[in-house]
């Protein structure tokens, strides 16, 4: 099994097929549409699915469970949205793994703000959903329809904006090293991805809820009209893709990702 293509990679693919009768072959190229549309369209709905997987889980959550069941729902949800959308956008479902991907060279930069208002388009469908499907008006004003709500009052910012920081450049290096680096590829990488929310959010759900992700907080937040503190879910996970980006380009990346400590070899 070969690891995950970036979605730089997917967006090279072609194929050889032999014409019936033999002799001449097709060669399927990328359109356009496969290159800058399709990714976007693959992110939409990998997005809309995984919010509304997690916002249903929040606003169904059993008596008892506390932060295991909403944390597995997101870690499955995601780990199933990558692998089936991985192949066409690379699979990010995430504002700050986009930033992060990108800025380790594993997205065309002009992908990049496309990326992003498919993700969070598809956010906010997912959260609409989940409020269609929400089995009384009651349990969804209760947890805000699924919207971060960890954040009672100022004091509490200064930890939950460092837990998002932390706990979001965890999420980003696992997307970086197990699906873009090229030394470290690994067709594990979407269970590694999915695992590493589910710490993610059983560490951190009761200092900023575990967000880790500006489209994830967003969608429900719209839904539910609930903006307390909203700036943290933004500013702390994309603070931790752009460090990602940093630690790759110029540390924890491979030759061909790496800016510095790299030696150039001529070839055989």
């Amino acid at each position: 099994m070969s690891p995950l293509p970036t979605a730089k990679e997917a967006h090279e693919l072609s194929k050889t097929r032999t014409k019936a009768g033999g002799g001449e072959k097709l060669r399927w190229g990328r359109t356009c549409y496969d290159r800058y549309l399709l990714p976007c369209v693959a992110e939409f709905f990998g997005t809309a699915l995984f919010v509304f997987s997690g916002c249903a889980s929040v606003i169904e959550n059993s008596p008892g469970t506390g932060r295991l069941q909403p944390a597995m729902a997101h870690g499955l949800a995601l780990s199933i949205s990558i692998a089936i959308t991985a192949g066409i956008s690379g699979g990010h479902m995430n504002p700050a793994v986009t930033l992060g991907v990108t800025l380790a060279g594993g997205l065309d930069i002009v992908l990049l703000f496309p990326y992003w208002a498919a993700q969070f388009c598809g956010a906010t469908v997912g959260a609409g959903l989940a409020r269609a499907v929400a089995s009384s008006h009651e349990s969804f004003a209760n947890v805000s329809g699924g919207a971060f709500d960890a954040i009672k009052d100022s004091d509490q910012v200064s930890a939950a904006l460092l837990a998002e920081v932390v706990m979001t450049f965890y999420l980003v290096l696992s997307v970086c090293l197990s699906a873009v680096n090229h030394q470290s590829k690994t067709p594990l990488a979407p269970f590694c991805i999915g695992l590493t929310l589910c710490v993610a959010i059983l560490g951190a759900g009761a200092i900023s809820g575990g967000c880790l992700n500006p489209a994830r907080a967003f969608g429900p937040a719209v839904v539910a009209n609930y903006w307390a503190y909203h700036w943290v879910y933004w500013v702390g996970p994309l603070v931790a893709g752009l460090l990602v980006g940093i630690v790759l380009r110029t540390l924890l990346g491979d030759p061909r990702t790496r800016l510095a400590f790299r030696k150039r070899e001529a070839s055989p």
